[in-house]
């Protein structure tokens, strides 16, 4: 329902904008009537309205209303989470490890895995041999 509404609702600018540019604005004279004796029609006596100028208004009343009606129905949706506030549901919390491992984080590797910084340049797998010599 949401959708025909915003479609209409593009139309409806799109239109709107169409005729109103199409129309010639009633300031055009407005640099005629300073000095030119027609000053009746800068800011007054307008005269009858064109059908372009009705169409404009008709157009302008719907898409205000249109306006109104996705207003409601954005209004009547229920109100979606923001981003953070579901990745900090999502996020475990600290107290899934266990204490264990947090005690032994700075303790040294168990005594069957070699450690790299303790191991010299002269330490050479059996299977590689030594070419320098």
């Amino acid at each position: 329902m949401q959708e025909f509404f915003l479609v209409v609702h593009v139309l409806l600018a799109l239109a709107l904008i169409g005729l109103i540019l199409i129309q010639h604005g009633r300031g055009a004279d407005a640099g005629a009537a300073f000095g030119s004796g027609a000053s009746g029609t800068v800011f007054g006596a307008r005269g009858s309205t064109s059908f372009l100028t009705k169409l404009t208004t008709f157009l302008a009343i719907g898409f205000f209303a249109n306006s109104l009606a996705l207003a409601y129905l954005s209004a009547k949706q229920p109100q979606e989470q923001s981003l953070i506030d579901q990745i900090q549901q999502q996020a475990p919390l600290n107290n899934d490890v266990p204490p264990a491992a947090i005690e032994n984080e700075g303790a040294a590797p168990p005594a069957d895995i070699p450690s790299e910084a303790g191991a010299s340049e002269s330490q050479q797998p059996a299977d590689v041999p030594d070419l320098a010599e």
